[in-house]
């Protein structure tokens, strides 16, 4: 197999990718729960700038709790696949 710059950058554009969809609902729930807290600051006229961390803190790991077993699998095939490609790569 020979190494060009499409095959890279498809390695790459895939590293990416599994990044983005792994951060996507840890960012997506953090980003749901400091909207909830911002508007019941607005309403309730709480100025606290430290009153939405627990909240954001709790649901990351709620997040990573739930759906930490499902993307360490799919980082672990993603990780074999690479592997896989060195002895390939090298002949």
């Amino acid at each position: 197999m020979e190494v060009t710059i499409g095959f890279v950058s498809n390695l790459m554009r895939q590293g990416i990718l599994h990044i983005f969809l792994h951060i996507l609902p840890v960012l997506s729930a953090a980003l749901i729960i400091g909207l909830i807290v911002a508007i019941f600051q607005a309403v309730t006229s709480i100025q606290e700038q430290t009153l939405t961390f627990l909240p954001k803190f709790i649901t990351i790991l709620i997040v990573i709790a739930l759906l930490g077993g499902l993307m360490f699998q799919d980082l672990k095939a993603y990780t074999e696949g690479l592997f896989n490609l060195i002895p390939m790569l090298a002949a």
